[in-house]
């Protein structure tokens, strides 16, 4: 075979293949003419996080709806244009990214694909057919906040001490993830203003390593339970309360499972929920652009997990606490400070 035939064979089969240069996951459903198409954030899928929470709603909406999606992971977050533009013009009536750099991205190209619908999640991005997603993870962070305040300050607990420390974990140190730290410091303080919490920053969403070595640290200096707003650097985090006997707090999915008894709650950022709704949306024809879709905790845009694994170790009469806070959040007797300025 010449050197030209196959570099044509090549290129054939990339476009068999689809996208290239980026690893990819679809569903194929002929008759259907409802398709999503998902860029994740960095750190990809398999996070058991943020995007992975993407790919379960999307899958709940073909399964339940017939809506066809597929998943794009990029090597390097400079590609989401090029990413962009080519989910657009194979047809995909929705493209979504989590990778919050994108959206200056999206506002740029939006206007050459009038009939596709662009979503961004995080942030509010205007555009005729822009989707911005806006969820209330500060207010269920604001819930693991006082619950950990509670049950820091309980030394039946096994593995609590009596230092009062709680800590903080983050991937990339940005709005995003300010969010649910200044959630979580407002609960804390709100059972506890006395309550000290440390705070480290691995500037990675995908190095483990990072966040054991950040949770180590922040042990060492007394705090017993430390949430993550850290994607697939959590997964440190987790694992080093586990082999020091204290708990973890775990985030956008429900993680508890990770580390059976040693994952207090999780901080559930609902993205499954709201790419279910925005699937739903397409299909019933009611999605419109320059719009923002509120997903705030009594929407079901955010929540704690059910704790299956540490329930039991908790005192009722904080258990009890903790619904009093969740009641007084979702009726805005409690007004839990978002420090992007964009819920509502």
């Amino acid at each position: 075979m010449t050197k030209k035939l196959i570099a044509i064979s090549i290129s054939v089969l990339f476009l068999l293949l689809g996208i290239s240069g980026c690893s990819s996951s679809s569903t194929s459903n002929s008759s259907s003419k409802y398709k999503v198409a998902m860029i994740t954030s960095s750190g990809g899928l398999g996070d058991r996080s943020f995007n992975d929470s993407g790919q379960e709603g999307l899958k709940r909406a073909k399964d339940e709806l017939g809506v066809d999606y597929k998943i794009v992971e990029p090597k390097d977050i400079a590609e989401g244009e090029k990413y962009l533009r080519e989910l657009a013009k194979t047809g995909y009536n929705v493209v979504a990214t989590l990778e919050y750099g994108h959206a200056d991205i999206v506002k740029k190209i939006a206007p050459d694909y009038p009939n596709t619908k662009f979503v961004v999640l995080n942030q509010i991005v205007e555009g005729d057919n822009i989707v911005s997603i806006v969820f209330g993870e500060h207010e269920a962070a604001f819930l693991a906040g006082a619950l950990s305040a509670l049950v820091t300050n309980d030394t039946n607990i096994k593995g609590m001490n009596k230092e009062n420390i709680i800590g903080f974990v983050g991937g990339i140190e940005s709005p995003g993830i300010e969010k649910f730290y200044k959630g979580y410091e407002e609960g804390a303080k709100y059972v506890n203003p006395n309550i000290k919490i440390l705070k480290g920053y691995a500037n990675s969403f995908a190095d483990p390593s990072k966040g054991k070595e950040l949770t180590l640290a922040q042990i060492d200096k007394g705090a017993d339970i430390i949430f993550h707003a850290a994607g697939g650097t959590g997964e440190g985090v987790i694992a080093a309360c586990k082999d020091k006997g204290v708990f973890a707090v775990g985030v956008d999915s429900d993680q508890d499972y990770i580390a059976e008894g040693f994952v207090l709650t999780s901080v559930m950022k609902r993205v499954d929920n709201s790419f279910y709704k925005i699937a739903e949306k397409l299909k019933e024809e009611t999605l419109e652009g320059n719009k923002i879709l509120y997903m705030s905790m009594k929407d079901g845009g955010a929540q704690i997990s059910e704790m299956k694994y540490t329930k039991d170790k908790i005192n009722p009469k904080d258990l009890e606490k903790i619904e009093n806070i969740r009641e007084k959040i979702n009726n805005k007797e409690i007004k839990v400070t978002d420090v992007t300025g964009i819920a509502k």
